[in-house]
């Protein structure tokens, strides 16, 4: 691995919080070893933790000190200077209060990113929709290789979480209208939050292509088309057909909403619901990102997607053109 590519993935990997595990230490001990100086080191650094979107919107604070840690042992393994910043960065960090929000930030082919406010731990306030799950990062990824299935479309995001798939659509293509959706009212207040932190503002009713709670996006000078972005509270098992069909759906999308089979039966109605919601004669197209984990679980969604006469298919996994640097257990859209 070149030395830019190196430092290329140490960024991304440590910007959008993936496991340390994840990261090419094996490759950095190589290069530090035949470089025989602390630059390298410096400039992952200057990447990573001093780099001014960390400074501005950083990963947890345990997280930074056990990154930091282990880019010492690596620089202390080897015959190299001792890099003061190194260890000014860890004292720093180590100074620093714990808090129950982080940020996570993915790399777009554009150069631009997605940043995500998140909790910390995986179950707060009673659900898991306040951080990030795989299936969103898969869907995201596929979703920067379609853009022509949602440009001048209606799209809604079931299960929007923290955001991160729905706001790739809007930023990687240009939909007419896009409704992000939960239910919990901390999501709901955290999904907003992330959509004005990624330049998307809130519109007002005076806005003349704005209505009750849409947004509008402007928030990037490359969006030569104006979308409208729209936080919807949707609860699934009280949603009834006329308040889907209102929505003029052609489009819909989500991630990891196969992982309750509690919930498959309710999450099942709306798909069917939405599908028999025809837009200019036409049934919305669905696409659902599951990561397998209990495949018990994905069986019953599929048996019951089919016994409620829908056809489904499998796609391909892409290319891999767009990768938001991670690997995980099997996904599947």
């Amino acid at each position: 691995m070149e030395q830019q590519q190196l430092i290329a993935s140490f960024q991304r990997l440590f910007l959008a919080g993936r496991r340390l595990f994840s990261f090419p230490w094996a490759e950095l001990e190589e290069q530090l070893k035949e470089s025989r100086d602390n630059l390298l080191l410096l400039y992952i650094l200057q990447k990573t933790v001093l780099h001014p979107l960390c400074v501005r919107h950083p990963p947890s604070v345990n997280y930074r000190r056990l990154f930091l840690s282990e880019l010492i042992k690596k620089h202390e393994s080897t015959v190299v200077e001792p890099l003061d910043e190194l260890y000014e960065a860890l004292g720093d960090v180590l100074n620093m209060d714990e808090s129950t929000q982080c940020y996570k930030s993915y790399f777009l082919p554009t150069g631009e990113t997605i940043t995500l406010s998140e909790n910390v731990a995986i179950i707060s306030e009673g659900t898991t929709g306040l951080v990030t799950w795989e299936a969103a990062l898969y869907l995201g990824q596929w979703a920067m290789q379609e853009p022509d299935l949602f440009n001048n479309r209606t799209v809604l995001e079931l299960g929007s979480g923290t955001g991160l798939a729905g706001l790739t659509v809007c930023k990687t293509s240009h939909p007419k209208r896009f409704i992000f959706s939960d239910y919990h009212q901390h999501v709901l207040k955290q999904l907003s939050n992330n959509i004005q932190l990624n330049g998307f503002h809130v519109g007002s009713e005076n806005d003349p292509c704005t209505k009750e709670n849409f947004f509008a996006v402007g928030g990037d000078l490359h969006h030569k088309l104006r979308s409208e972005i729209k936080v919807l509270e949707l609860d699934w098992e009280t949603v009834t057909e006329a308040q889907l069909s209102q929505l003029q759906v052609e489009v819909v999308i989500a991630a990891d909403v196969v992982y309750d089979p509690e919930i498959i039966v309710s999450l099942i109605r709306v798909l069917k619901t939405l599908l028999n919601c025809r837009t200019r004669e036409k049934a919305p197209d669905v696409y659902v990102a599951s990561t397998i984990r209990n495949p018990e679980t994905y069986i019953l969604f599929q048996t019951n997607f089919k016994s409620n006469g829908m056809e489904q298919q499998i796609l391909p996994s892409n290319n891999n053109q767009y990768d938001f640097v991670f690997r995980s257990k099997q996904r599947r859209i």
